[in-house]
């Protein structure tokens, strides 16, 4: 897969929503509950991080949900791209990117959102192809207004701002037109997914979908 090719699948899929939810899973147990909550409440692109033992399990049973499109965030090594795409991801997720993770996720095709907080970062990844891209850490890069500025001379690419995301400033990034959605755990807070409060998680999906489309 090309970083042409990766770019406009993610285009296609940062625009289904105006929320990719970043979802932190303990027990893979609770993956399909909360990925049918999240998809009826109007988010089918979900992200799980690769941050605890679970994660993958739980890729494996999101999967399997229908109307959803399941991805890896976290990814750091070549070793978590080829266990993503085994799972069944279906689009990939990193903080930042290296030569060796952008060429792991080029030979197993899987679509990767690079991350990206300077405008040398964005500008070295849109040498290379890439022009739909994470920014972050948002928040602590200056939010929105930090993101407009990069945009006003790089306007080839656009943005997933994540990071310090919620319904309050998320409107500060989505009308940007360097943004295409944003990414935020808001919509499935952690105590929530521990009860396995699926209406509660989906009421939240949907009053995102709601108030910033």
């Amino acid at each position: 897969m090309t970083p042409q090719q990766a770019s406009e699948l993610n285009e296609a899929l940062c625009r289904r929503a105006p929320v990719i939810p970043v979802l932190v899973i303990d027990d893979a147990g609770q993956a399909e509950g909360l990925a049918q909550a999240l998809v009826k409440g109007g988010l089918p692109a979900l992200e799980v991080t690769l941050r605890t033992p679970a994660a993958l399990d739980a890729i494996r049973e999101m999967a399997k949900v229908a109307g959803g499109v399941v991805g890896a965030g976290t990814l750091l090594t070549p070793r978590d791209v080829e266990n993503a795409k085994a799972a069944g991801a279906q689009f990939g997720v990193a903080p930042g990117a290296t030569d060796r993770l952008l060429d792991a996720c080029e030979a197993n095709d899987l679509p990767l959102l690079p991350g990206a907080a300077t405008a040398s970062e964005a500008m070295r990844l849109l040498e290379r192809g890439y022009t739909v891209q994470k920014f972050f850490p948002a928040e602590a890069n200056g939010g929105a207004a930090a993101l407009k500025a990069i945009g006003a001379p790089i306007p080839q690419v656009r943005f997933c701002p994540t990071g310090g995301v919620s319904l309050s400033n998320a409107p500060d990034y989505l009308k940007l037109s360097n943004t295409l959605c944003v990414g935020g755990s808001w919509v499935a807070p952690s105590d929530a997914v521990a009860s396995g409060d699926w209406d509660r998680i989906e009421a939240l999906a949907a009053e995102a979908v709601s108030k910033l489309s």
